[in-house]
């Protein structure tokens, strides 16, 4: 754990312990060199409840042309077939008061079904930003620690060179 907070230190201006859970997490995997990217869809979805992925399906269908175009045919049908097919016997004529009351009804159920949607895409937008943030994070981190790593290197290869010239010099002094 000792070489944990020499990493933390090196790359954080605060001790171990003022870290968050994310920042704990992505120091431990980035220490560990492990991987920390995820397929975020996958992951999300495998937290999905039955209604949820139910509510993200009516959400899809319900707001696609398909839904409108097929919506708009089963309109134009009900007002032809009450209007110019059953003139007489219309089970539902002009103005069409039980059409009104399907679409309200479906409306009323249409309506909060993909607000409960838009709700889990927004928490699926934070969801993903999280990972992001966390990818980012070790990215920075494995960036740093290979500035230390070749800052490291060049000093002991200037260290070296140092060493050398002083004994050159130190040889050429002899000879001469």
């Amino acid at each position: 754990m000792n070489t944990l907070s020499n990493f933390v230190h090196h790359h954080f201006d605060k001790p171990a312990d003022e870290l968050g859970a994310i920042e704990k997490r992505v120091l431990a995997k980035a220490h560990e060199r492990k991987i920390i990217s995820t397929d975020v869809n996958a992951a999300f979805s495998a937290e999905a409840s039955f209604g949820q992925r139910v509510a993200d399906g009516i959400a899809r269908v319900g707001g696609s042309w398909s839904f409108i175009i097929a919506f708009l045919v089963f309109l134009v049908a009900w007002t032809l077939i009450n209007t110019a097919i059953l003139m007489s016997e219309a089970f539902d004529p002009y103005p069409f008061v039980f059409l009104n009351l399907i679409l309200s009804m479906l409306a009323a159920i249409q309506a909060p079904i993909i607000m409960m949607s838009q709700n889990r895409q927004a928490e699926r937008d934070r969801f993903e930003a999280a990972k992001d943030y966390e990818v980012n994070l070790k990215a920075e981190l494995e960036v740093l620690s290979l500035h230390q790593k070749i800052d490291v290197s060049v000093l002991t290869e200037l260290t070296a060179l140092r060493e050398d010239v002083a004994r050159l010099t130190a040889a050429l002094a002899a000879k001469g």
